[in-house]
């Protein structure tokens, strides 16, 4: 069964999503998406196929320069600016986030972190990553 928990910690102003997802001692991994309180976070999804692990960040308005993705420890970063307009203006609502932005993902084990590839299309930013397959030995 899959769990998936929102927490706050307010003395920090971080979020963590954690979704319990194949841990080889519980037989769950613990997802964990963060934010920090001087950059927004934009949605994100982080799902599985057959083949590979996506991870999905929606960041319109913004060009391929405008992103650095890392991978530290299992640990992805992505970071980015969305420049908003320097005209002045006088909002009756304003819901499209500007300025800094972060999202920090823990990713399991198992997948091939070296053939990973990222696309920005249609104000998507896709970074998918292989799977990796078992390796057959044979005893001779």
């Amino acid at each position: 069964m899959e769990e998936i928990s929102v927490t706050s910690d307010s003395s920090r102003r971080v979020w963590h999503i954690s979704e319990d997802f194949q841990n080889p001692a519980t037989d769950t991994f613990r997802w964990r998406i963060t934010s920090r309180p001087h950059a927004w976070r934009p949605p994100t999804d982080v799902y599985e196929l057959e083949n590979t692990l996506i991870v999905r960040v929606e960041v319109a308005g913004m060009r391929e320069s405008d992103f650095t993705i890392s991978l530290v420890d299992r640990m992805l970063t992505i970071r980015g600016v969305r420049q908003d307009t320097s005209e002045r203006r006088a909002y009756h609502q304003m819901e499209i986030r500007s300025g800094k932005f972060e999202v920090a993902i823990g990713l399991p084990s198992g997948i091939n972190i070296e053939d990973a590839t990222a696309e920005y299309s249609q104000g998507f930013l896709t970074i998918i990553f292989p799977k990796m397959q078992a390796k057959q030995i044979e005893v001779e």
